[in-house]
């Protein structure tokens, strides 16, 4: 019985650090190298602006979708260009309307300017410069759209590598630190393991939320720009009937 209760406590002993304070995740943060600290800041600063932008193109890509449906609401249902265009100015955040509002400048550039007997090379001409015109429109919205997305998918590839590259130095420092203690008991590489493993979970944590909403953003942002395609050139249709007989 005696030998059962020595064993039991030299189990404990091992069990706890000395002193009988609690091994914490802040502890271990707290404790870590300079090399782990900076590796843990980088990626808690990568989440931060990560989560800053998906909030930000979160809003930004509903109110798109909803004024986008709004515009095509009001272009289908009015029948004259010039209501049209009065309602894609209270509509700027759609790209789509900001799509027609450069087609209908060029359009309205080039009636303005039309000459008396204009021949059919001269309205071809006219015509292609109002598709260039929502060509460079639906490049802009384009680019709009997809501003800041690529840091997500930098984070998400990059973010699990650098928490990698924390732990693979945390764990050289522990082995270090055991080669110059001479004991490899587990009190002695428990706590370097740890802090090295902190370094992955965390990046862990900055990239999976980066790549899920990359993706969903991706997905949205490619239905926009189809719906632009698609309204440029139902756009163009609509002008080749009603001004270019």
């Amino acid at each position: 019985m005696d030998s059962m209760t020595y064993s039991f406590v030299s189990l404990v002993t091992l069990a706890a650090p000395a002193g009988g304070t609690e091994i914490s995740i802040m502890k271990l943060i707290a404790d870590a190298s300079p090399v782990v600290k900076a590796v843990l800041l980088l990626l808690v600063l990568m989440s931060v602006v990560s989560w800053y932008i998906i909030a930000f193109k979160f809003i930004a890509l509903k109110r798109a979708n909803r004024e986008s449906e709004l515009f095509l609401e009001a272009f289908w249902q009015s029948k004259q260009l010039d209501q049209i265009y009065q309602t894609s100015e209270k509509l700027k955040r759609s790209p789509i309307s900001q799509v027609f509002r450069a087609g209908y400048i060029e359009l309205t550039k080039l009636r303005t300017g039309a000459r008396a007997g204009e021949t059919m090379h001269g309205q071809l001409g006219d015509l292609e410069n109002i598709e260039r015109a929502l060509s460079r429109a639906q490049n802009s919205e384009r680019v709009h759209l997809e501003s800041m997305v690529p840091w997500l998918a930098t984070t998400a590839s990059a973010a699990p590598f650098v928490g990698l590259f924390g732990t693979v130095w945390g764990i050289m420092a522990s082995f270090i630190n055991i080669a110059a203690k001479g004991d490899a008991s587990l009190l002695t590489v428990a706590p370097g393991i740890a802090e090295a493993l902190v370094a992955t979970a965390i990046g862990l944590v900055a990239a999976i939320p980066a790549v899920i909403f990359y993706n969903h953003f991706v997905a949205k942002t490619r239905v926009l720009e189809s719906d632009m395609e698609n309204f440029s050139n139902d756009f163009l249709n609509i002008v080749k009937r009603h001004f270019f007989k």
